[in-house]
């Protein structure tokens, strides 16, 4: 049954009861997200929806978890042809773009720009969200990757003090105590690094996968294949991060932290209140390393409308993610979750008053903005970073050399971008 026959049948309804009182149903906007309603990121977002429902008492939200990123852009790949999309998706930062260039996704740049959000947005916020010009999301979960350590671990390798992590070879030495020292109570020195923190690890090596202003592919030239290089022999070559973190990022990388498993961890900032509920007191935050320069990619995603919503349902989703990215609704976010605040006046509020004061290292990703930066998003990066999964493991298993994989990686990168140019 379509929408306009819904809206036909019930205003057939009404003519027919006369003066009855009847009660519409409100605006239903269905919206597509990737934070598990048993998790805190999802807990929060409810009492975000939860609020913004009560003030808005004609527009209901939908929500449905549907996975992480990729999951979400495999399953919208899917849903667009079979008429089956939602009205709204959060969608990640670098792989929006994909959706923007087909026409996917509606062009927000006049609701944005007759918003008075626009001006209470900090300039990173409302940079991650402008493809071509043009507006395509707006920010809710904005992130950079940051370095957690377990402080109990690295006591009981003989950490009398924080050592330094700055460097690769800080972060090696670090590791290789931990892991000799421990190893034999099945503990490790570091996790396997993540893509997002691979990302950041190749940009604090002077360097990129895509440049963010030129487009020009990156991935084969010499700063990230020594990153790779480094990486990758963290695991099959000094043993100190398992092989379970390349093949499981989620389950033998972060979960392994978070059960004491592992000293050191680099991951989003969006997993703050999860691993301090996890390690307690324990749990420690840093900057990321400063390997050749400072400078991290900022992450997370944002919340765009689908351009096959009726109008109706646009401007009620619109209503939604000027309202999730409020103040009062960004505090309970950023509290909840440790995820940076996007919203100028967010620390104002007396929920990011308290978690500043009372969560130790939540403020680390906020401090790290002055040398943190956007990355790429035209619509190769989506095909770009599904297929890195799989390469990554290859060099991280000692499967295939890392130079080898990356020239090769690249080409076929410039390839692909020039085919979706067409």
């Amino acid at each position: 049954m379509t929408r306009n026959f819904i809206k036909l049948a019930g205003a057939s309804l009404i003519a027919l009861v006369g003066s009855a009182h009847i009660s519409m149903a409100a605006t239903t906007v269905t919206f597509w997200h990737s934070f598990n309603p048993e998790k805190p990121n999802g807990q929060a977002l409810e009492k975000i929806i939860d609020n913004f429902e009560a003030a808005n008492p004609g527009v209901e939200i939908k929500p449905e978890f549907i996975g992480n990123y990729n999951d979400i852009v495999a399953k919208l790949q899917a849903a667009i042809p079979a008429h089956r999309e939602p009205d709204a998706v959060i969608m990640e930062v670098t792989r929006y773009g994909l959706f923007a260039d087909r026409g996917v996704l509606t062009d927000l740049t006049d609701y944005v720009n007759n918003d008075p959000l626009k001006e209470d947005l900090f300039g990173f916020a409302r940079e991650v969200g402008v493809f071509e010009g043009k507006n395509y999301i707006v920010p809710f979960n904005s992130s950079t990757p940051v370095l957690y350590y377990n402080k109990g671990i690295f006591e009981r390798a003989g950490f009398t003090e924080e050592p330094a992590l700055k460097t690769y070879d800080d972060l090696l030495k670090v590791s290789k105590q931990i892991t000799e020292k421990l190893g034999d109570d099945g503990i490790t020195g570091i996790v396997a690094p993540g893509q997002f923190a691979r990302w950041g690890l190749v940009m604090d090596n002077d360097s990129d996968l895509i440049d963010s202003k030129t487009g020009e592919i990156l991935l084969d030239s010499d700063n990230t294949i020594e990153a790779y290089q480094w990486m990758a022999s963290l695991v099959h070559e000094h043993h100190v991060a398992s092989p379970d973190g390349v093949t499981d990022e989620k389950k033998g990388g972060r979960d392994a932290f978070l059960s004491g498993k592992v000293g050191i961890m680099m991951n989003s900032t969006g997993n703050y209140v999860r691993s301090k509920k996890a390690l307690g007191d324990d749990l420690g935050v840093l900057p990321m390393p400063c390997n050749k320069v400072c400078s991290v990619p900022i992450g997370g995603a944002g919340i765009g409308i689908l351009s096959t919503a009726e109008q109706d349902v646009k401007d009620a989703a619109y209503k939604f993610i000027s309202f999730a990215a409020s103040a009062e609704s960004n505090a309970i976010w950023f509290s909840g979750t440790g995820y940076m605040p996007i919203n100028k006046h967010t620390a104002e509020q007396d929920l990011a008053k308290d978690a500043l004061a009372g969560k130790p290292g939540i403020d680390v990703a906020i401090n790290q903005l002055d040398f943190a930066r956007g990355r790429p998003r035209p619509p190769v990066v989506t095909w770009m970073r599904a297929s890195e999964y799989g390469l990554w493991e290859a060099m991280a298993l000692g499967q295939r050399d890392v130079k080898d994989v990356l020239s090769e990686f690249a080409t076929k990168t410039r390839e692909e971008a020039a085919r979706l140019a067409k």
